[in-house]
C-alpha cells in the first residue's frame, strides 16, 4: 500500500504542478508574420467579448452587471492565454461555468429559454477554444490531456450532473471541438519541438565535423612531424656512436658519456616509433597520413622538403596544369619541420587548383628575406566547367595550422578573374611578427592572370637546375622579368 500512496501522491503533486501554477510562458512572435498572431488573437478576444455580452445579457438575461463582467473575463482570458496559458484556461472555464448556472437559474426561475445554447455559448466555445489551442502550442502533451479531461468533467458536471431540460445541450459539440483543437495544437508544438531539435542537432553535428576535421589535421601533421624527429633522434645515435672513433685515444668518461647519449636516443627513437605506429593504425589505408595530396609516398619514405619542390611542379605541370614558379632571395638553412609545412601547403594549393580549377595558369611563388619564407600559389579561373570534387573540404584549415603551429600565418581568397590565390608566411625563428608588418611581397593576382592565355612554349632546362624545370619565366604578355631572381 506505500507503494501505491506514494505513486498516488506523486501523480497529485505533478497534477498540481501543472494546472495550479501562474508562471509564465508567452508566445514567441512568428518568424515571418513577426507580432500578426498577437493581433489576431487580440481580435478573436475583442469578438468574443462583445458576442458573449450580447448572449449572456440578452438571452440568459442575467442583467447588464453580470453578463458584461463575464464577457469581459471571458475575453481578458483569451488575451491572457498569450502570456500565461494555464491561469488563462482556468478563468474561461469558470467564467463559463459561472455563467451557465446563473442562466441555469433564470431559465428556472423565469420562462422556458429551449432554443439557447447552454453550458456552452457559441462565442464561449470559440474563447475555450482559443485559449485551449494556445495551451496546447506551450504545454507538454501531459499537460493537454489533464486539461481537456478537467474540461469535460466540468462539461459533465453543468450538463449531466446538474443539468436542466430548459436548453439546447452544446457538451458534445464542445467537447468534441475542445479535443480537435488541442490535438492539433499539440501536433503544431511537436512538429516545433522537433524542428528545432533537429536544428540544434545539425548545429552540434557540424561542430562535432569541424572538430574532428581540425584533430585530423592535427594528427597527419604530428604523424609527420614525429618522423622528423624520429630522423634527428637516428642522426644523434649514429652521431654518439662514431664520436669516439674521431678523437684519438678517447677518456672512458668521454666514451661513457656518449654511450649515454646514443642509449637515450635509441630509447626515444623506440618510443617515437612506437607512437608512430599508433598514429598510422587509425587510417591503414593511408599510413603516412598523406591523403589524396601525398602523391602515393611510401609510408617510410623521408619527408619532403623545399628541395622538392621542383618534383612537386613537374608531378602538377603532367597532371595537365601551367605552372610558372619563381623564387626570390637564397634559400637559408630552414628548420625540416619548416620545410615540410612549407612543401605541404605548396602541396595542398595545387592540390585545390588541380580539383577545382581544371585547365588553369598557376604561379608559384617563393620568397626567402631575413624574416622568413613567403609563399604564394595563384590560379586563373578554370577553362572549362568544374565538376565536382569528392575532396574532404578542409585543405586551408590544413594549411592554417601549420602556419600557426610555426608561429605564421595563411590567407586565402578568390580573384576578382575567377581564380584563387593562397599566401602563407612563416617565420624563421617560429615567432609570430607584429600585427600589420609586412610579411613579404605581394604579387598582384590579377595582373598575373587577366585573361586566359595559351600554354607558354616549354624553355630547355637550366643548367645545375636540381628539379630540370625550366629556368626561364613562361613567356606572354602577363609574365614579370625576373629581375635579379632565380626562376626555377
Amino acid at each position: 500500500m506505500n507503494g501505491v500512496e506514494e505513486r498516488v501522491t506523486r501523480v497529485l503533486r505533478v497534477l498540481r504542478d501543472d494546472l495550479w501554477t501562474l508562471r509564465a510562458d508567452p508566445l514567441p512572435p512568428s518568424v515571418w508574420l513577426r507580432w500578426l498572431p498577437h493581433g489576431l488573437v487580440c481580435l478573436v478576444a475583442v469578438g468574443t467579448a462583445l458576442a458573449s455580452a450580447d448572449q449572456l445579457v440578452d438571452n440568459y438575461r442575467l442583467g447588464v452587471q453580470y453578463g458584461l463582467l463575464c464577457s469581459v473575463a471571458q475575453g481578458v482570458a483569451v488575451v491572457l492565454a498569450l502570456w500565461r496559458p494555464v491561469p488563462a484556461w482556468w478563468l474561461s472555464t469558470v467564467v463559463t461555468l459561472v455563467a451557465a448556472l446563473g442562466a441555469r437559474h433564470q431559465m428556472l426561475s423565469d420562462r422556458p429559454m429551449g432554443t439557447e445554447p447552454w453550458p456552452w455559448t457559441v462565442s464561449g466555445i470559440v474563447a475555450q477554444s482559443m485559449v485551449l489551442l494556445l495551451l496546447a502550442l506551450r504545454v507538454p502533451t501531459r499537460v493537454s490531456a489533464t486539461v481537456l479531461a478537467v474540461t469535460v468533467f466540468a462539461t459533465w458536471l453543468a450538463q449531466g450532473a446538474i443539468g436542466s431540460t430548459e436548453y439546447q445541450a452544446t457538451g458534445a459539440l464542445a467537447v468534441s471541438l475542445f479535443a480537435a483543437v488541442l490535438l492539433l495544437g499539440t501536433a503544431l508544438r511537436g512538429r516545433r519541438e522537433a524542428r528545432h531539435q533537429l536544428v540544434e542537432q545539425a548545429g552540434i553535428t557540424a561542430e562535432e565535423r569541424a572538430r574532428r576535421t581540425l584533430l585530423e589535421e592535427r594528427n597527419r601533421i604530428a604523424r609527420e612531424l614525429h618522423d622528423v624527429v624520429a630522423h634527428h633522434m637516428s642522426v644523434i645515435s649514429i652521431q654518439a656512436q662514431v664520436a669516439p672513433h674521431l678523437v684519438e685515444n678517447p677518456s672512458d668518461e668521454l666514451r661513457e658519456n656518449l654511450e649515454g647519449i646514443r642509449k637515450n636516443a635509441l630509447e626515444a627513437l623506440t618510443e617515437l616509433r612506437r607512437v608512430l605506429g599508433v598514429l598510422r593504425s587509425e587510417n591503414p589505408e593511408d599510413p603516412h597520413g598523406l591523403g589524396a595530396a601525398g602523391g602515393g609516398a611510401a609510408p617510410h619514405a623521408p619527408q619532403p622538403t623545399l628541395d622538392r619542390l621542383g618534383a612537386l611542379i613537374d608531378n602538377t605541370r603532367a597532371a595537365g596544369l601551367d605552372v610558372v614558379t619563381l623564387v626570390r632571395g637564397k634559400a637559408p638553412d630552414y628548420p625540416p619541420g619548416m620545410q615540410l609545412s612549407a612543401y605541404r601547403i605548396v602541396q595542398e594549393a595545387l592540390s585545390n587548383a588541380l580539383r577545382h580549377a581544371p585547365g588553369s595558369q598557376v604561379r608559384v611563388e617563393v620568397n626567402h628575406d631575413r624574416r622568413g619564407l613567403s609563399l604564394e600559389v595563384t590560379n586563373s579561373r578554370p577553362r572549362g566547367p568544374v565538376r565536382s570534387s569528392p575532396g574532404a573540404g578542409h585543405g586551408l584549415l590544413g594549411m592554417r595550422e601549420r602556419a600557426v603551429m610555426l608561429g605564421g600565418h595563411v590567407a586565402a581568397h578568390p580573384t576578382l578573374h575567377g581564380g584563387f590565390t593562397v599566401l602563407a608566411f612563416l617565420p624563421k625563428d617560429g615567432t609570430a611578427l607584429p600585427p600589420g608588418e609586412d610579411t613579404g611581397p605581394r604579387v598582384d593576382a590579377e595582373l598575373i592572370f587577366p585573361e586566359p592565355r595559351p600554354k607558354p612554349p616549354t624553355a630547355e632546362p637550366a643548367a645545375g637546375s636540381p628539379s630540370g624545370t625550366p629556368s626561364g619565366p613562361a613567356s606572354g604578355p602577363s609574365a614579370e622579368p625576373p629581375t635579379g631572381d632565380e626562376t626555377r
